[in-house]
């Protein structure tokens, strides 16, 4: 199933994203990915989706991108509040030593040598659970976000070293990284685009995630 996200027109006619996909109104879904996103604004997309004038945000991609770094700092604020987000290098990397976390987490301004203190014992775990024969073991590494944007929306000086552990909170707040890993990758050679040039605009009694075909 393709990754995507939904767009709706706010009451005003201007059109925004709707990333927790429940503001009322008929939505275009298109695929998540900025790049994609820029085409689909060249080529009109939402208008002829909609069928009606749409009025764009002066920057609708950098407003998206946005809005998904809020909705990733919001979950690991509330991972932290649960007690599923630890800090400081020491503390992460006894994490990955005994395989007791989800997901490292490294600041984009992070020093290399720190940086690969951390990716390389995470590889090893990788490894280790391969040799094993554990299927499906994926503990995901994310830079997304410096370290002053994550210091400040968690309340502390700078955050460059972080890890998930275990908990519905810190669940959630991977799948948020995900969604913001996703729309800021660059599209590779496998991905057609179809979807996110077409846009995909929902029956008024389902507007709801579905697969698109490209």
């Amino acid at each position: 199933m393709a990754e995507l996200i939904r767009f709706v027109l706010s009451p005003d006619g201007v059109l925004v994203p709707d990333t927790e996909a429940k503001a009322e109104g008929r939505g275009v879904w298109i695929t998540l990915n900025r790049d994609l996103l820029v085409e689909a604004i060249k080529k009109k997309v939402f208008a002829r989706s909609l069928k009606t004038e749409v009025t764009l945000p002066e920057d609708l991609p950098g407003l998206t991108e946005l809005r998904l770094q809020q909705r990733y700092l919001n979950a690991l604020g509330m991972a932290r509040k649960a007690g599923q987000l630890t800090f400081g290098a020491t503390k992460v990397r006894g994490l990955i030593t005994t395989g007791g976390l989800i997901a490292l987490i490294t600041a984009t301004d992070a020093a290399d040598d720190g940086r690969s203190k951390m990716v390389g014992p995470l590889k090893a775990l990788h490894y280790g659970a391969a040799e094993e024969g554990i299927d499906g073991f994926d503990v995901p590494h994310f830079e997304l976000l410096s370290s002053e944007q994550m210091g400040l929306a968690l309340g502390m000086e700078n955050v460059i070293h972080a890890a998930l552990t275990r908990g519905a909170a810190a669940q959630a707040a991977v799948e948020k990284a995900r969604r913001l890993a996703l729309f800021i990758a660059k599209p590779t050679e496998t991905d057609t685009g179809r979807a996110a040039v077409d846009g995909d605009l929902l029956p008024e009694e389902q507007d709801e995630r579905r697969e698109i075909h490209g």
